[in-house]
């Protein structure tokens, strides 16, 4: 049988009255007026059926039920504070585990967090990265990076960033001496890298106008990043998308060989569960974030 718990809100009243053995101190401590400390003594009393003070003439004392009480009361919420100071401290450090793309872990998440862990060395991040939308009912995850539309039901989100489409290749086969890619036409003479991730070749061609070349020739990845490591390798020419290509643009390792690029129907959204968006670490990492991003 469930036992029958006293008024909780009078507790932190009766332990400092009860440490302190004057309601006046208590009332200062507690930043209440001696009324409400004298107040919330009765009910707790009523509540219990016992007298836990005696009023004496300008002195208080506890009464022998008083001393049983007080010598439980203090210690619990002692340990009640400390636990929720440890997870204050909790939500402010330690580890945040964040799902994304494995393709945008790898080409631009990963290459960066290293400035994260300068600004915040107390929080340790934990990607998860996979192709599978984050239940966040039911999985450890505590925020994702989400490639799409948008309008995520139930969640918080922040855009992060927007993409542009556009051929990506090696400067090699940028330079190739019989076919140099001067032009969007000149794509005929080399090989397409397709990614099944929404990058479509038929799409860009149309777009620029470009005819005479086949859009659905060529080897396809289902990865991005494998597309795109394909491109450096000189396999062909692969349609980067800005926010992957953007690091091996930097670099040197590819170069873009026409000017034309497409906007892309899908953009990066930071998501959380609505309830988690004021989080110090969620907030500190999605800052971090939305910074990063603009830098570029």
């Amino acid at each position: 049988m469930a036992q029958r718990l006293p008024p909780l809100k009078p507790l932190p009243a009766f332990e400092a009255a009860a440490r302190l053995l004057s309601f006046t101190e208590a009332a200062e401590e507690l930043h209440v007026t001696q009324a409400a400390i004298s107040h919330q003594i009765k009910q707790l009393e009523d509540a219990m059926g016992v007298t836990l003070f005696r009023r004496l003439n300008r002195a208080l004392a506890l009464t022998e039920e008083g001393k049983i009480f007080a010598a439980t009361v203090r210690p619990a919420l002692i340990q009640i504070g400390q636990v929720a100071e440890r997870i204050r401290h909790y939500d402010a450090e330690g580890p945040l585990t964040v799902s994304c793309l494995p393709s945008f872990a790898s080409a631009w998440l990963v290459p960066r967090l290293a400035r994260f862990r300068a600004l915040h060395p107390q929080i340790d991040i934990r990607l998860s990265a996979d192709y599978e939308m984050t239940d966040f009912d039911t999985e450890d995850i505590d925020m994702a990076i989400r490639w799409g539309t948008g309008g995520y039901e139930g969640l918080h989100e922040i855009r992060l960033m927007t993409e542009e489409v556009f051929p990506v290749c090696s400067p090699r086969l940028y330079n190739d001496p019989t076919h140099p890619l001067q032009k969007p036409e000149d794509l005929k003479y080399h090989t397409l890298l397709h990614d099944d991730v929404r990058t479509d070749w038929r799409v860009w061609l149309t777009a620029a106008n470009v005819t005479g070349v086949n859009p659905e020739k060529g080897p396809r990845y289902n990865y991005s990043n494998l597309v795109l490591q394909a491109a450096i390798a000189g396999e062909g020419v692969a349609l980067g998308r800005s926010a992957i290509a953007h690091d091996a643009l930097e670099q040197g390792l590819l170069v873009k060989p026409f000017s034309f690029s497409i906007p892309s129907d899908y953009a990066y959204w930071i998501v959380c569960p609505k309830d988690r968006a004021g989080r110090p670490k969620i907030k500190a990492f999605t800052d971090w974030l939305l910074s990063e991003a603009k830098r570029e």
